[in-house]
């Protein structure tokens, strides 16, 4: 286990908080910014990735450890996750947290939050399990786990107040943060795109080592199909860790001889979404930073067989992306699985390109993105001010 924190001698509050992948590590930055708006003192540690440790989160373990997807892909790690469960449950115990916040990653933070509960450790969980999307049955155990939820979109804290879970509506943080109206040429010249790259697509293949393994190849070969037809086409790729940037790299110099044609980036995924004129992406929180900056995109995901056929008995509503789902109906094109072959996500681009349902399409991304708005930082500051302000954890 990684060295104790040197606490000092003044009191602080002090923040257990684990987040377990890309779309984590951004509402964690967020959530511990708006902490200190607050309690300018306080301390965080756990696991976390670049932002909250910009922030000023101390990290325990790589947040990339944490970051695997599908049954398959979870079962191989398994040993080692258990391992880095038991290992923080032990360290919070000994340096009991004021509060812990499990920042989504449900099926690694919710065991732990009921260990650290059942111990008098007050608990949070950042973002609701998909209940409203299969197995609501779930709620029950969550409720075991957390004392509170934050929840990110408008259809869950009715479910949770039915069952008699507190909860908090806290909006998704990325409605605030990003304009109603995105700024394409200033990300343009901002990321010296020629005015001659036209089609401008972005290609988010996840954030993950396992996604970019099922998808890289793919979104390569689809982007060579639209090279074919747009000889100017360039293709933006913001990864999200430097792995993932490696592993895209390397497939693309070993697969492609149009390397010319990619622009490859370890970041800025936000100004490859607002530069661009469509965008393919991979199930995900990306596919929601699309739809707030107004994106045309087309929605792909592969996973390994038996992690798919396990995933499609689960009940799952008949859509994956979030644009799609906070629509309540199809507004972008899923291409899945067996699907998503590069011809098909070419011909969905090429469509999405010049797309005759264009003004619909835009009124349904300002809908989404009025509906995710709300003071998130007020939110969080009002649900953690009666366990920080308690006699015991005072703030400085």
């Amino acid at each position: 286990m990684p060295h104790d924190l040197d606490h000092g001698e003044q009191r602080a509050p002090l923040i257990g908080i684990v987040a377990g992948e890309a779309s984590g590590d951004l509402l964690g930055g967020g959530f511990i910014e708006a902490v200190r708006s607050r309690w300018p003192a306080a301390r965080f540690v756990g696991i976390g990735g670049p932002k909250m440790l910009t922030a000023g989160m101390h990290s325990l373990y790589p947040q990339e450890m944490l970051a695997v997807r599908g049954y398959v892909e979870v079962l191989r790690r398994l040993p080692a996750l258990l391992g880095i469960r038991r290992q923080l449950g032990r360290y919070f115990l000994r340096h009991r947290p004021d509060v812990f916040v499990g920042v989504d990653a449900p099926d690694f933070n919710l065991a732990l939050e009921r260990r650290l509960r059942a111990a008098g450790v007050p608990t949070i969980h950042y973002v609701s399990p998909s209940i409203w999307a299969w197995r609501r049955g779930r709620i029950r155990g969550i409720g075991r786990a957390a004392d509170r939820i934050l929840a990110l979109f408008p259809m869950e804290p009715p479910l949770y107040q039915q069952a008699g879970i507190p909860v908090s509506y806290v909006g998704h943080p990325l409605a605030s943060m990003l304009p109603m109206v995105p700024d394409t040429d200033g990300a343009r010249q901002a990321l010296r795109i020629a005015p001659q790259s036209r089609p401008l697509i972005t290609l988010m293949p996840g954030s993950r080592m396992a996604e970019v393994e099922h998808l890289g190849l793919l979104f390569i070969r689809t982007a060579e199909r639209l090279i074919e037809r747009h000889p100017q086409a360039l293709f933006l790729v913001p990864l999200a860790t430097r792995p993932t940037f490696d592993l895209f790299q390397n497939l693309l110099r070993a697969q492609s001889s149009q390397h010319e044609r990619f622009k490859v980036m370890f970041g800025h995924a936000h100004q490859a979404l607002a530069a661009c004129d469509a965008a393919l992406i991979a199930s995900g929180t990306a596919t929601l930073e699309a739809a707030l900056l107004k994106k045309p995109m087309v929605i792909s995901y592969k996973m390994p067989w038996l992690s798919y056929q396990l995933m499609r008995g689960r009940g799952y509503l008949p859509w994956v992306g979030l644009p799609n789902i906070l629509a309540g109906r199809q507004i972008v094109p899923e291409l899945l699985q067996d699907a998503a072959t590069a011809a098909a996500l070419a011909d969905a681009l090429e469509n999405q390109l010049d797309n005759p349902e264009a003004a619909a399409q835009q009124a349904a991304f300002c809908e989404i993105h009025e509906s995710l708005r709300a003071d998130s930082a007020a939110v969080i500051v009002e649900a953690l001010a009666p366990l920080l302000d308690r006699p015991g954890a005072t703030a400085a």
